[in-house]
């Protein structure tokens, strides 16, 4: 159901109201009953000190109220009226504004210096409430505390016998009920208080909620125990209790089918990271970056962020290791600006300082920013920070939980993980399960050369791309961050003062090939410029050789034509016949 401003859940349809279920309004919970509590019958909330029966019971009237047009009565054991009113306020229900028409409180506290003479049941106060209940149209009822009054009864008899009487009169007036008990202990886990056990039995619905402390750190669960007539979920379910009320996270990652794959590819902020993984993150994916303290895993997801913001989308920044501004200032060292994106609203870092607490109550606060802030875009930083408030099962619960409700959202996550130096393990000495965790897994190391320390980055994986098997240097400078070419010698990659030195031998010997190419240039075009003389010297040679050998045959065709001329010449001034003249003269 989608959200209204006070926290809870829009108004209910008529089919919510028309049907056999009524809605609480608390986010998580209705998904895990199925719709709600059974509408018409009793529900039981079992939990110890600070475990929220309260709260919820409450916020189950207020939505009732506020949302499903059903009015409620709440009648206090243990708390007074104006206490829990007060109390209520930081959730921003307005339960002045509800009372006395929607929202009615009966306070039936036993007084501290009650003397008791004589029997007492609970008839009076169930025709008081009756009254009540038909003066408001009431559909909802909670007993807080009921064990606070049944305490004052002499024998286990008479408890049963007005527990049955409550049990039969919320039936009778088809009233929408919850009652609430104190555990045996501050386990969940543990029986109701004796003699009240078989409470558990005749109720339709039966809710266990556990406080709990682990390590210095505070956990929150509840599980719903019976629900006659209705599917649920019967796994433990962290809650917190925020802004709002109670928030419950369902407690085991559920994939969406209807979840929708997109081939769509976003930055991740450097455009040589992009090359190798193929054109960059597919939007919705899941992205782990590993590696040791300083190898730069924050300055590439602050480079995530900054592209994501560039592209006009709304990103959050949690981060566990640095206060904000500190985030701020140290990526603006390397060419990363997030202040313009704070300040315009589109980027929302916060330190987990804030929202300090249990794995579970990091997944629940980071999931509700995200949702108010609109987020497109998730950094966590690191999430490996888990493994320090939770056991390794739950911590790998709550990062599997993380990763299916960003996939259901299509929101682009990209998460940090710090290793161990001393081997390839959280900083907590847990390890992580990569396989369920990402889609792409970057890893950040060390390399020692030359008594240097540079950064390496490789891809170990990224589902359903292609990308690059190399390992390339992660060079960070006030330009911003970009990685080298692979460097080789002997098989081993290059990098740091080695790689430099290589470049520079291979700059050198570059543009030593080049002056001999130039040179060779320069001598081939002298050369050739001395055969074009010498064949144009040869072609004038040619050229007067064959004028002087056709001068030679006129004159020598000139000569024969002189002669021949003077002959006949001479011959005609002798006389000679025409026998002579024709060449036939006789001999003398």
């Amino acid at each position: 159901m989608p959200e209204s401003r006070n926290g809870l859940n829009a108004p209910c349809s008529l089919s919510e109201q028309r049907s056999t279920k009524a809605p609480t309004g608390i986010a998580g919970f209705d998904e895990i009953t199925r719709g709600g509590l059974p509408g018409g019958r009793t529900t039981l909330l079992v939990g110890g000190p600070g475990s929220g029966k309260t709260i919820l019971a409450l916020q189950f009237l207020v939505h009732g109220a506020q949302s499903c047009n059903e009015p409620g009565i709440f009648v206090a054991f243990e708390e007074t009226s104006t206490r829990i009113v007060s109390n209520a306020e930081s959730f921003g229900w307005n339960l002045a504004m509800m009372q006395p028409k929607s929202l009615f409180f009966l306070d039936a506290q036993p007084k501290s210096d009650l003397v008791q003479s004589g029997d007492f049941d609970l008839g009076g106060m169930l025709a008081a409430l009756e009254a009540q209940s038909q003066e408001m149209g009431a559909r909802r009822i909670v007993f807080d505390a009921l064990d606070v009054v049944l305490a004052l009864l002499p024998d286990p008899a008479t408890k049963r016998r007005e527990i049955y009487r409550l049990h039969d009169w919320l039936l009778a007036h088809e009233l929408t009920g919850i009652i609430t008990a104190k555990a045996g202990g501050d386990d969940a886990s543990s029986i109701i208080q004796q003699p009240f056990g078989f409470m558990q039995f005749m109720v339709d619905c039966a809710v266990i909620l556990n406080h709990s402390v682990a390590l210095g750190v505070s956990h929150r669960n509840l599980r719903v125990q019976k629900y006659r007539g209705s599917g649920f979920d019967e796994n433990e379910s962290p809650f917190l209790i925020g802004n709002a009320g109670l928030e419950v996270d369902i407690a085991h990652a559920r994939l969406r089918l209807d979840a929708k794959v997109s081939n769509e590819r976003v930055s991740s902020g450097v455009e040589r990271l992009d090359t190798m993984l193929g054109g960059g993150y597919y939007r919705g994916a899941s992205i782990l970056i590993t590696g040791f303290s300083g190898t730069a895993k924050t300055t590439l997801s602050g480079a995530f962020a900054e592209a994501a913001c560039q592209r006009g989308e709304r990103t959050l920044f949690v981060s566990f290791d640095s206060d904000c501004n500190e985030v701020i200032r140290n990526l603006a060292s390397v060419g990363i600006r997030l202040d313009h994106y704070v300040e315009d609203g589109s980027l929302l870092i916060t330190s987990a300082r804030s929202i300090a607490g249990s794995g579970e109550t990091y997944l629940v606060r980071i999931k509700t920013l995200a949702k108010e802030h609109g987020a497109r875009c998730l950094v966590i930083d690191p999430v490996s920070t888990w493994y320090k408030s939770s056991n390794d099962l739950t911590a790998q619960s709550v990062a599997d939980r993380l990763i299916d409700w960003s996939k259901g959202n299509g929101i682009t996550l990209v998460c940090t993980s710090l290793l161990d130096e001393m081997s390839n393990r959280t900083e907590s000495g847990s390890p992580l399960q990569i396989s369920t965790l990402a889609d792409t897994w970057i890893h950040l190391n060390y390399l020692m050369q030359a008594g240097e320390r540079n950064r390496g980055l490789s891809i170990v994986k990224s589902r359903g791309t292609a990308h690059s098997n190399q390992v390339r240097e992660l060079i960070l400078s006030d330009a911003g961050v970009t990685l080298t070419d692979a460097y080789t010698a002997g098989g081993e990659v290059l990098m740091g003062t080695l790689r430099w030195e290589k470049e520079r031998a291979e700059r050198v010997a570059a543009e030593a090939a080049e002056a001999t190419a130039k040179l060779k240039r320069v001598r081939l075009d002298a050369e050739e410029a001395e055969l074009e003389v010498r064949l144009k010297s040869l072609q004038t040679e040619l050229i007067a050789k064959q004028v002087e050998k056709a001068l030679l045959v006129r004159v020598t065709q000139s000569h024969e034509g002189e002669l021949s001329r003077g002959r006949t010449q001479m011959k005609e001034m002798r006389g000679a016949d025409a026998a002579t003249a024709h060449g036939e003269e006789s001999t003398p």
